[in-house]
C-alpha cells in the first residue's frame, strides 16, 4: 500500500517487478558473492531490458549498454 490508498495496477505491476529483481539480486549475490552476484544481477536486469529495447527499436539503450561494460572491462582489463 502507498500513501494510505490500494496501488493502480500498473504500480503493483512495478512494485512486483522491482522486489522480484531484488529478490535475484539478492540469490546471485548469496551464491556469487558480492561483487560478482551484483554484477550477474545487473547482467540480468540489462539483458531482459536490452530485449525489451531491441523489440521496440531504442538503439540508444543498447548503446548505452556496451559502453558500460566496455567501461568495466577496461577497468579490470588494463
Amino acid at each position: 500500500m502507498s500513501a494510505g490508498r490500494p496501488l493502480t495496477k500498473a504500480e503493483r505491476k512495478a512494485f512486483n517487478r522491482a522486489k522480484h529483481e531484488q529478490k535475484i539480486k539478492q540469490e546471485m549475490i548469496a551464491q556469487h558473492g558480492n561483487d560478482l552476484g551484483t554484477f550477474y544481477a545487473w547482467l540480468r536486469v540489462v539483458n531482459i531490458r536490452g530485449t525489451q529495447a531491441y523489440r521496440g527499436g531504442d538503439t540508444a539503450f543498447i548503446r548505452e549498454v556496451v559502453r558500460a561494460l566496455q567501461n568495466v572491462h577496461n577497468r579490470h582489463v588494463g
